[in-house]
């Protein structure tokens, strides 16, 4: 095989990523800092409870199941 039938992948790739830079450049807001930091917070404050995949819900769950496998074994 000669060296003139390989393709060079690294090459290729570094295109590749300069290309998404660019893209990624045009798209993003002006103040991409400020809404990367209300999206956050608002992300933050509309958590619930039961749906923000607390840590609190996850034990809850696992307990329950815990206990409905312990009492299934007991009965």
């Amino acid at each position: 095989m000669d060296s003139e039938d390989r393709i060079d992948i690294r090459n290729r790739v570094r295109q590749h990523g300069a290309r998404q830079l660019v893209i990624a450049r045009m798209i993003a807001p002006d103040d991409w800092q400020g809404e990367l930091r209300r999206a956050l917070v608002s992300d933050r404050v509309s958590q619930h409870f039961w749906n923000g995949g607390s840590d609190l819900r996850l034990f809850l769950e696992s307990f329950a199941i815990f206990f409905t496998a312990t009492m299934m074994f007991l009965i």
